[in-house]
């Protein structure tokens, strides 16, 4: 037996009515097995729910860096520093894409890494001052990660690239989303 077509179309639309309000209800998160806060990092990554004190001590295999270590005196690992040769390469809000206009001053970079085999790049990661320190830290290596790939593809050896994350640490707080495009970069600094 064969229904008329308004039937069908009628059960069709009785049987939507209560099928898709159960697709839209949403799942409350569970638990991980009870575990809460910094408790939850037995997935392998720290989850810090702000209410702990995180211990810095020795005990915890945690050391003082060495003097010979990071950036000091224009010196970074041992390596002098060259600031202003290269201009810094801007990012979206909350973006680690690099746009096309950008991707010319990656060219360059690796023009200059071509022509003087022992120098290096420095790519810092910066963020402006909107979210917190932790998540502006991340981008700001991923906007440095996201440099440096692109310098891979353009031929320049990983091992001539090296990249620091400062996330907001030098962001200037209280500007609008507009204002603060300045600081959504990273900076190519030659390594001498």
């Amino acid at each position: 037996m064969i229904m008329p077509k308004s039937v069908c179309s009628i059960l069709l639309l009785v049987l939507s009515v209560f099928l898709l309000p159960a697709c839209s209800k949403m799942q409350a998160p569970t638990s991980a097995g009870g575990i809460t806060g910094s408790q939850s990092a037995g997935f392998g990554d720290i989850v810090p729910d702000g209410m702990d004190p995180m211990d810095w001590s020795a005990e915890n295999g945690l050391e003082p860096r060495d003097a010979s270590e990071g950036i000091s005196d224009g010196m970074y690992n041992g390596r002098e520093m060259i600031t202003g040769v290269f201009p810094s390469v801007y990012f979206g809000f909350d973006s680690s894409s690099i746009g096309a206009a950008e991707r010319v001053k990656l060219q360059q970079a690796a023009d200059y890494l071509k022509a003087n085999p022992t120098d290096g790049l420095l790519i810092e990661g910066h963020s402006d001052w909107y979210g917190t320190a932790e998540y502006n830290l991340a981008l700001g290596d991923r906007r440095a990660a996201s440099a440096s790939s692109y310098l891979d593809t353009l031929g320049v050896s990983s091992l001539k690239v090296e990249t620091l994350s400062k996330g907001s640490l030098e962001a200037t707080s209280g500007l609008s989303k507009l204002d603060s495009a300045q600081d959504r970069r990273v900076d190519l600094i030659i390594l001498k």
